[in-house]
Protein backbone atom coordinates (compact mmCIF):
# COMPACT_ATOMS: atom_id res chain seq x y z
CA UNK A 1 0.00 0.00 0.00
CA UNK A 2 1.04 3.65 0.47
CA UNK A 3 3.30 5.21 3.10
CA UNK A 4 4.26 8.79 2.20
CA UNK A 5 5.92 11.23 4.60
CA UNK A 6 6.01 14.89 3.53
CA UNK A 7 8.80 17.03 4.97
CA UNK A 8 6.50 19.96 5.66
CA UNK A 9 4.14 21.44 8.25
CA UNK A 10 0.65 19.97 8.20
CA UNK A 11 -0.75 23.48 7.63
CA UNK A 12 0.61 23.23 4.09
CA UNK A 13 -1.48 20.17 3.24
CA UNK A 14 -3.02 21.90 0.21
CA UNK A 15 0.32 21.57 -1.59
CA UNK A 16 -0.09 17.80 -1.68
CA UNK A 17 -2.67 15.47 -3.16
CA UNK A 18 -3.49 13.84 0.17
CA UNK A 19 -6.95 12.24 0.26
CA UNK A 20 -9.23 12.73 3.23
CA UNK A 21 -8.77 10.29 6.07
CA UNK A 22 -10.92 7.70 7.77
CA UNK A 23 -8.57 8.04 10.73
CA UNK A 24 -6.18 10.75 11.90
CA UNK A 25 -3.62 9.71 14.50
CA UNK A 26 -1.43 12.37 16.09
CA UNK A 27 1.10 12.31 18.89
CA UNK A 28 1.05 16.05 19.43
CA UNK A 29 3.93 17.81 21.21
CA UNK A 30 3.38 17.93 24.94
CA UNK A 31 4.95 21.41 25.13
CA UNK A 32 7.38 20.18 27.79
CA UNK A 33 10.10 22.62 26.82
CA UNK A 34 13.31 22.13 28.81
CA UNK A 35 11.69 19.53 31.07
CA UNK A 36 11.33 17.01 28.24
CA UNK A 37 13.56 14.39 29.86
CA UNK A 38 12.17 15.00 33.35
CA UNK A 39 10.61 11.52 33.53
CA UNK A 40 13.29 9.71 31.55
CA UNK A 41 16.38 7.83 32.72
CA UNK A 42 18.27 9.74 30.02
CA UNK A 43 18.27 12.70 32.42
CA UNK A 44 21.12 10.88 34.19
CA UNK A 45 24.48 9.61 32.99
CA UNK A 46 24.03 5.99 31.87
CA UNK A 47 20.44 6.16 33.15
CA UNK A 48 21.51 6.04 36.80
CA UNK A 49 20.79 8.95 39.15
CA UNK A 50 23.86 8.00 41.19
CA UNK A 51 26.01 9.15 38.26
CA UNK A 52 24.63 12.67 38.18
CA UNK A 53 22.88 14.54 35.39
CA UNK A 54 23.64 13.89 31.73
CA UNK A 55 23.95 16.40 28.89
CA UNK A 56 20.21 15.93 28.26
CA UNK A 57 19.18 17.26 31.68
CA UNK A 58 17.22 20.47 31.24
CA UNK A 59 17.01 20.03 27.47
CA UNK A 60 13.98 19.83 25.17
CA UNK A 61 13.30 16.97 22.77
CA UNK A 62 13.30 19.30 19.77
CA UNK A 63 12.78 23.01 19.16
CA UNK A 64 9.11 22.54 18.26
CA UNK A 65 8.19 21.03 21.64
CA UNK A 66 7.21 24.31 23.23
CA UNK A 67 4.71 26.22 21.12
CA UNK A 68 2.39 23.71 19.45
CA UNK A 69 -0.86 25.45 18.48
CA UNK A 70 -3.86 23.20 19.09
CA UNK A 71 -6.34 25.37 17.09
CA UNK A 72 -4.18 24.95 13.97
CA UNK A 73 -4.22 21.19 14.48
CA UNK A 74 -8.00 21.10 14.96
CA UNK A 75 -8.48 23.18 11.81
CA UNK A 76 -6.39 20.66 9.89
CA UNK A 77 -8.46 17.80 11.30
CA UNK A 78 -11.75 19.38 10.23
CA UNK A 79 -10.43 19.78 6.69
CA UNK A 80 -8.70 16.42 6.25
CA UNK A 81 -11.01 14.03 8.10
CA UNK A 82 -13.75 12.54 5.94
CA UNK A 83 -17.27 13.93 6.44
CA UNK A 84 -19.50 12.10 8.86
CA UNK A 85 -21.18 9.20 7.09
CA UNK A 86 -24.93 8.66 6.95
CA UNK A 87 -24.22 4.94 6.98
CA UNK A 88 -24.04 3.48 10.46
CA UNK A 89 -20.56 2.38 11.45
CA UNK A 90 -18.73 4.22 8.67
CA UNK A 91 -17.94 7.59 10.26
CA UNK A 92 -14.32 8.72 10.75
CA UNK A 93 -12.50 9.67 13.93
CA UNK A 94 -9.15 10.87 15.18
CA UNK A 95 -6.90 9.68 17.99
CA UNK A 96 -4.70 12.20 19.77
CA UNK A 97 -1.90 11.09 22.10
CA UNK A 98 -1.37 13.73 24.76
CA UNK A 99 -0.22 14.35 28.31
CA UNK A 100 -2.67 13.91 31.17
CA UNK A 101 -2.90 17.68 31.62
CA UNK A 102 -3.58 18.31 27.92
CA UNK A 103 -6.71 16.14 27.83
CA UNK A 104 -9.09 18.68 29.32
CA UNK A 105 -8.21 21.73 27.18
CA UNK A 106 -8.13 19.44 24.12
CA UNK A 107 -11.69 18.28 24.80
CA UNK A 108 -12.92 21.88 25.02
CA UNK A 109 -10.99 23.00 21.94
CA UNK A 110 -12.26 20.04 19.90
CA UNK A 111 -15.87 21.07 20.54
CA UNK A 112 -15.20 24.39 18.79
CA UNK A 113 -14.42 22.43 15.62
CA UNK A 114 -17.38 20.08 15.72
CA UNK A 115 -15.77 17.15 17.54
CA UNK A 116 -18.40 16.93 20.25
CA UNK A 117 -17.78 13.36 21.38
CA UNK A 118 -14.73 11.71 22.86
CA UNK A 119 -13.50 8.51 24.50
CA UNK A 120 -10.41 8.58 26.69
CA UNK A 121 -7.74 5.90 26.37
CA UNK A 122 -5.12 4.85 28.89
CA UNK A 123 -2.11 2.75 27.92
CA UNK A 124 -0.56 0.83 30.79
CA UNK A 125 3.18 0.22 30.76
CA UNK A 126 4.92 -2.55 32.68
CA UNK A 127 7.58 -0.23 34.05
CA UNK A 128 8.09 3.46 34.74
CA UNK A 129 11.17 5.55 33.97
CA UNK A 130 10.30 7.63 37.02
CA UNK A 131 11.56 4.95 39.39
CA UNK A 132 14.99 6.54 38.99
CA UNK A 133 13.80 9.67 40.76
CA UNK A 134 14.87 9.06 44.34
CA UNK A 135 12.32 11.49 45.78
CA UNK A 136 9.31 9.85 44.10
CA UNK A 137 7.31 7.01 45.63
CA UNK A 138 4.21 7.06 43.41
CA UNK A 139 5.36 6.90 39.81
CA UNK A 140 3.57 7.11 36.47
CA UNK A 141 3.42 4.10 34.15
CA UNK A 142 0.71 5.23 31.73
CA UNK A 143 0.28 7.21 28.53
CA UNK A 144 -2.94 8.85 27.43
CA UNK A 145 -4.93 9.48 24.27
CA UNK A 146 -8.35 10.75 23.25
CA UNK A 147 -10.61 9.44 20.50
CA UNK A 148 -12.53 12.35 18.99
CA UNK A 149 -15.54 12.08 16.69
CA UNK A 150 -18.36 14.38 15.65
CA UNK A 151 -21.73 12.83 16.54
CA UNK A 152 -22.05 9.37 15.01
CA UNK A 153 -19.98 6.54 16.43
CA UNK A 154 -16.98 5.82 14.19
CA UNK A 155 -16.18 2.68 12.26
CA UNK A 156 -15.26 0.04 14.83
CA UNK A 157 -13.89 -3.40 14.00
CA UNK A 158 -14.34 -5.04 17.38
CA UNK A 159 -15.78 -8.30 15.99
CA UNK A 160 -18.67 -7.99 18.44
CA UNK A 161 -16.35 -8.04 21.44
CA UNK A 162 -15.95 -5.41 24.12
CA UNK A 163 -12.81 -3.28 23.89
CA UNK A 164 -11.60 -1.75 27.14
CA UNK A 165 -10.33 1.82 27.21
CA UNK A 166 -7.34 0.74 29.31
CA UNK A 167 -4.92 -1.12 27.05
CA UNK A 168 -1.50 -2.62 27.51
CA UNK A 169 1.38 -0.63 26.04
CA UNK A 170 2.73 -3.04 23.43
CA UNK A 171 6.54 -2.90 23.18
CA UNK A 172 8.21 -2.60 19.78
CA UNK A 173 11.50 -4.45 19.59
CA UNK A 174 11.75 -4.46 15.81
CA UNK A 175 11.29 -0.93 14.46
CA UNK A 176 14.46 1.21 14.61
CA UNK A 177 14.24 3.85 17.36
CA UNK A 178 14.85 7.21 15.69
CA UNK A 179 12.62 9.62 17.64
CA UNK A 180 12.48 10.45 21.37
CA UNK A 181 8.69 10.04 21.60
CA UNK A 182 8.29 7.25 19.03
CA UNK A 183 5.14 5.16 19.49
CA UNK A 184 5.28 1.35 19.11
CA UNK A 185 4.17 0.04 15.73
CA UNK A 186 2.22 -2.91 17.27
CA UNK A 187 0.19 -0.49 19.40
CA UNK A 188 -0.56 1.72 16.41
CA UNK A 189 -1.53 -1.35 14.39
CA UNK A 190 -4.04 -2.24 17.09
CA UNK A 191 -5.69 1.19 16.89
CA UNK A 192 -5.64 1.34 13.10
CA UNK A 193 -7.14 -2.14 12.89
CA UNK A 194 -10.01 -1.13 15.18
CA UNK A 195 -11.03 2.06 13.38
CA UNK A 196 -10.29 1.41 9.69
CA UNK A 197 -10.62 -1.17 6.94
CA UNK A 198 -8.02 -2.24 4.37
CA UNK A 199 -7.63 0.49 1.76
CA UNK A 200 -8.71 3.29 4.12
CA UNK A 201 -6.59 6.42 4.50
CA UNK A 202 -4.71 7.15 7.73
CA UNK A 203 -3.03 10.54 8.26
CA UNK A 204 -0.49 11.49 10.91
CA UNK A 205 0.09 15.28 10.90
CA UNK A 206 2.87 15.07 13.53
CA UNK A 207 4.53 11.99 12.09
CA UNK A 208 7.93 12.07 13.80
CA UNK A 209 9.52 8.70 13.06
CA UNK A 210 6.68 7.71 10.74
CA UNK A 211 5.74 4.67 12.83
CA UNK A 212 2.04 5.38 12.19
CA UNK A 213 2.67 5.11 8.46
CA UNK A 214 4.50 1.81 8.95
CA UNK A 215 1.59 0.44 10.98
CA UNK A 216 -0.88 1.57 8.32
CA UNK A 217 1.11 0.01 5.48
CA UNK A 218 1.56 -3.22 7.42
CA UNK A 219 -2.23 -3.48 7.61
CA UNK A 220 -2.94 -2.62 3.99
CA UNK A 221 -4.04 0.96 4.67
CA UNK A 222 -2.82 4.11 2.92
CA UNK A 223 -0.63 6.15 5.25
CA UNK A 224 0.25 9.82 4.80
CA UNK A 225 2.22 11.98 7.20
CA UNK A 226 3.71 15.42 7.75
CA UNK A 227 6.95 16.08 9.64
CA UNK A 228 8.80 19.40 9.66
CA UNK A 229 12.16 18.09 10.90
CA UNK A 230 14.39 16.90 8.05
CA UNK A 231 16.38 14.52 10.23
CA UNK A 232 13.27 12.51 11.14
CA UNK A 233 12.12 12.35 7.52
CA UNK A 234 15.58 11.11 6.54
CA UNK A 235 15.48 8.49 9.31
CA UNK A 236 12.04 7.35 8.14
CA UNK A 237 13.18 6.87 4.56
CA UNK A 238 16.48 5.19 5.39
CA UNK A 239 15.83 3.27 8.61
CA UNK A 240 12.16 2.99 9.52
CA UNK A 241 10.38 2.47 6.21
CA UNK A 242 12.59 -0.48 5.19
CA UNK A 243 11.14 -2.32 8.22
CA UNK A 244 7.67 -2.57 6.62
CA UNK A 245 6.33 -6.12 6.64
CA UNK A 246 4.74 -7.41 3.48
CA UNK A 247 1.25 -8.80 3.63
CA UNK A 248 -1.72 -8.12 5.85
CA UNK A 249 -1.29 -9.44 9.40
CA UNK A 250 -4.08 -11.44 10.98
CA UNK A 251 -5.09 -10.44 14.46
CA UNK A 252 -6.47 -12.10 17.55
CA UNK A 253 -9.02 -9.47 18.57
CA UNK A 254 -10.21 -11.35 21.62
CA UNK A 255 -7.39 -9.88 23.71
CA UNK A 256 -7.13 -6.32 24.95
CA UNK A 257 -3.75 -6.11 23.27
CA UNK A 258 -3.35 -6.96 19.60
CA UNK A 259 -1.35 -10.12 19.00
CA UNK A 260 -0.20 -11.48 15.68
CA UNK A 261 -1.30 -14.98 14.81
CA UNK A 262 -0.33 -17.14 11.88
CA UNK A 263 -2.89 -18.34 9.38
CA UNK A 264 -3.71 -22.04 9.38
Amino acid sequence: MVAILHNDHFQNFKRYAVPKAQLIIADIPYNLGTNAYGSSPLWYVDGDNKNGESHLAGKQFFDTDKNFKVPEFMHFATRMLKPESKVRGESPCMIVFCSFEQQFPLIEEAKKYGFNRYINLVFKKRTSPQVLKANMRVVGNAEYALIFYRERLPKFNNQGRMVMNVMDWVPDRKTPKVHPTQKPVPLLERLIYLFTDPGDVVIDPCAGSGSTLIAAENLGRKGYGFEIKKEFCHAFNNQVHPSVEEGLPLWDTSANTAKRRTSA
